[in-house]
Order: C-alpha cells, then sequence, then structure tokens
C-alpha cells in the first residue's frame, strides 16, 4: 500500500507540533536580550545584560541552590523506592500487587494543587513545619511513578532465564540482583533519575503549599512577577531553565535507548 499521499499533511502536522511548542520559547529569548523592559515589539536594542544580573541576586541564587538540594535528594529517594517497586512488581506474585500498583502511580492522577493541601494538611495534623524536607517528601511522592514506568518497562523486557542461570550457578537471589539485574537495567535507573529532577525541579503547586520561608527556584520566579521592572530578569532565567529542563529530557532519553 503506498502511503505517499499521507507523508505530506503528517509532515505539516509535525513541524506544525514543533512550532507551536518552541515558538513562545524563541518569543521569550528575544525578550530576554531586549535592552527595554517592555515586552513589545519593535525590540529597542539587544543586550546580554539580563542574563548578567541574575547572578547578583542572592534570593535568586539561593532559591536555585535550595531547587537542586531538593531535586537531588528527592530524585535519589524516588529512583531507589521506585526500582524496589518495579522489581517487586514484576518479579513476585502476593495479593495486595495490583493495591500497590495502584498507589504507586495515583499520583499520575491526583491534581497536584489538592495533593498539596492533602499533604499539607497531613503535616500540620503531624506538627511538621513545612521547610525543604517537606518539599522533598512530596517530590519524592509525585517522581516515584515516572520511575516505575521507566524502570519497570525495562525490567518487563529483560530475561529471567539470566536471573534463573545466575542462581542455578549458586548465586543467591541478591547477589544476582547486585551483579546482573542491576548493571542491566542501570541505564534506566540514570535515566529514571533525570526526569525525576526535572520533575522536582520544575514543579511549582506542591513547593509553593509546602516549602515555608524558604521558596524553591519557581515559588522564587512566581514572586518576582510582580515586579514590572524584574521581568525581563525572570524571562532570562525562564530561559534557562527551559534550556536546562529539554538538555535533561533528551539525555534522559539517550540514557534510555543505550544498550
Amino acid at each position: 500500500m503506498n502511503n505517499s499521499r499521507f507523508a505530506s499533511p503528517l509532515k505539516f502536522y509535525y513541524f506544525g507540533l514543533i512550532g507551536l511548542l518552541y515558538l513562545p520559547i524563541a518569543i521569550l529569548f528575544l525578550f530576554s536580550i531586549n535592552s527595554n523592559t517592555f515586552l513589545s515589539f519593535p525590540l529597542r536594542g539587544l543586550t546580554f545584560g539580563w542574563y548578567a544580573r541574575l547572578f547578583e541576586s542572592d534570593a535568586l541564587l539561593r532559591s536555585a541552590r535550595n531547587s537542586l538540594v531538593v531535586a537531588g535528594g528527592s530524585s535519589i529517594a524516588a529512583t531507589l523506592l521506585g526500582t524496589m517497586v518495579a522489581l517487586v512488581m514484576l518479579r513476585y506474585q502476593f495479593r495486595a500487587k495490583a493495591f500497590l500498583v495502584a498507589m504507586a502511580v495515583l499520583p499520575l492522577i491526583v491534581p497536584y494543587v489538592v495533593l498539596a493541601v492533602a499533604l499539607l494538611i497531613l503535616f500540620s495534623a503531624l506538627n511538621i513545619e513545612r521547610s525543604l524536607w517537606t518539599v522533598g517528601v512530596a517530590h519524592t511522592v509525585i517522581s516515584l511513578p515516572y520511575v516505575l514506568l521507566i524502570v519497570g518497562s525495562r525490567l518487563a523486557g529483560f530475561d529471567v532465564s539470566i536471573e534463573e542461570a545466575a542462581m542455578d550457578l549458586g548465586a543467591d537471589y541478591p547477589t544476582t540482583l547486585r551483579r546482573i539485574v542491576l548493571p542491566i537495567i542501570a541505564p534506566s535507573m540514570i535515566s529514571a533519575w533525570l526526569t525525576a529532577f526535572t520533575v522536582s525541579f520544575d514543579e511549582f503547586a506542591l513547593a509553593l503549599f509546602l516549602a515555608g520561608t524558604q521558596p524553591t527556584f519557581p515559588v522564587y520566579l512566581y514572586g518576582q512577577l510582580r515586579f514590572a521592572s524584574r521581568l525581563p530578569i525572570m524571562i532570562a532565567l525562564a530561559v534557562l531553565m527551559m534550556m536546562g529542563t529539554l538538555s535533561l529530557v533528551l539525555l534522559a532519553e539517550k540514557v534510555r535507548r543505550a544498550k
């Protein structure tokens, strides 16, 4: 069957979708190097001064550090927990298996605002003060499903007979897991960690409710949008965040496809 007649509409749709996704980023970049503080055409001049001023704000750098700490810690925790859940889900049979899977992927369905309010009530009931720790716990919860899906898809295509052969040769399961399974699924685990890191670093709603007096990067960015004089700096910041996020996603996909 000749599918050439469908090629042109599909190409048009593909490039139209790419343009719809990335044209706003290109426009933001233009305004980030505009010497004028007003977001309008024509541009009054080009400058990279807004990018230089990003590193002059202690509050901005402190919020960036907070996000890096939270994203790094929560992504490691989510990767470890998600890998363990994936192993249990695909290697063992037990009655509560369906319930465990449902609870693990539930954060993909629950709106983040609803989850943020629920966690805020929980931490308040337990007399736990809002801090980067509470944000880290929340980000671990929402990152867990991504890790489970990425690592679980690799384990699903993993030949179980390799594990059985290792145990037939005298290795117990912990040794088989450490020396056979983990090295093979390591690229998927790295990809899952990068994805979890990106999800945590960009997340806003949970951080807004749970950060307390230690705002993360997105929360600080949102707060600065109230000041017109700082808007070009925040646009430059947004451009850098989007470029960094896109780079992490591409790197995660490249690592995931590694053999």
